[in-house]
């Protein structure tokens, strides 16, 4: 079975996933091509899986014209069985190729279909996105199959290696540093989390305002920036609390990935985690935006070491059930299956 997968983001959770992606269809037996941006930091964990293409594929490039021509020869040549598009700007390399089944999947909310013209059926990693395509007139094939993370238990880094005593308890949170990912508000809900460290792994535009109000708020001897991370899990492993307090947030990669370490979770009350996370079960839920919340969560956490212990089983049991390799592997190849 060939599939050809266009992916063309930097350093997110769709990114992550990917790289999740390509490796599990390679172990059952998938031969792929990749067509990706130059010099991505993950390249090196998906040429083992699959050949690499490198392209930026801009509007100023003269890969606009030629990269279409390339994919499309490839396609045909090469007998593809499925062509799967990751976001707005794969989806628009899609060729009018009718010899494979032509996939686009969405971790987002579009804003319109035009994208995917060329695309048979729409993949929506949550329910949410599927309902909303429909409802912006697609009337092509929709399927849902979300995400999985490496379930692997890893080895806590020590805290001395970021700054850190023993004994405190450790809030952790990670992604990039956009406006919607609110990291603001929970060095807020911090101030009143007494003795608490906080954990912040990423990096991105907001990282100058986020450690500007580290200092305002008099917290830089218990904040930790720690930069971006090719593998947060040790970090994970080494906290107590994760916490993800997004105003937007389609699926909630980083709350697998949390779950996977059996780290008790907080999250907002944002689309994808209000699908999977039931509150006081597997996690707590807090208003958007709403910092005492958070801070009533975190300290609620800390006080109750049984409670923490609880919904960090029940996290690591919906992580096992429900975003499983196994499955959503599996979800894919049967789509390829569909080729006309």
């Amino acid at each position: 079975m060939r599939v050809h997968q266009y992916i063309f983001g930097k350093d997110g959770g769709a990114e992550k996933f990917f790289v999740h992606l390509v490796g599990a269809l390679a172990r059952r037996g998938v031969e792929q091509t990749a067509v990706m941006r130059w010099n991505r930091r993950w390249r090196e964990d998906v040429e083992p899986h699959a050949r690499v293409i490198q392209s930026n594929f801009r509007n100023l490039s003269a890969d606009r014209i030629l990269l279409p021509m390339k994919v499309m020869s490839m396609a045909r040549k090469e007998k593809v069985d499925a062509i799967i598009s990751w976001s707005t700007r794969g989806a628009r390399l899609m060729p009018a190729y009718n010899g494979a089944i032509k996939l686009s999947r969405l971790g987002d909310y579009p804003t319109h279909l035009g994208y995917f013209k060329n695309s048979d059926i729409l993949v929506c990693n949550t329910p949410g996105i599927a309902d909303h395509v429909r409802k912006l007139g697609w009337k092509r094939g929709v399927e849902v199959i979300s995400n999985f993370t490496d379930t692997t238990i890893v080895t806590p880094v020590s805290r001395a290696s970021v700054n850190t005593p023993e004994g405190v308890p450790v809030v952790m949170t990670m992604g990039r540093f956009v406006r919607r990912k609110r990291f603001h508000l929970l060095i807020e809900a911090m101030v009143a989390v007494p003795d608490a460290f906080l954990w912040i792994a990423g990096d991105g535009e907001e990282r100058a305002v986020l450690e500007a109000l580290v200092r305002a708020h008099n917290m830089t001897d218990r904040v930790r920036f720690l930069g971006w991370q090719k593998d947060t899990r040790a970090y994970v492993a080494a906290a107590d609390i994760f916490v993800m307090p997004s105003s937007h947030e389609p699926l909630g990669n980083v709350i697998l990935e949390a779950w996977a370490q059996k780290k008790p979770v907080i999250s907002s009350r944002s689309e994808g985690p209000c699908w999977f996370v039931r509150d006081g079960e597997n996690g707590l839920l807090v208003d958007i935006d709403d910092v005492a919340g958070y801070t009533r969560a975190i300290n609620q956490l800390i006080a109750q070491p049984q409670l923490a212990a609880s919904i960090a089983e029940a996290g690591r049991n919906t992580l096992v059930g429900q975003f499983s390799e196994e499955a959503v592997a599996n979800a894919y190849i049967e789509l390829f299956k569909r080729k006309p």
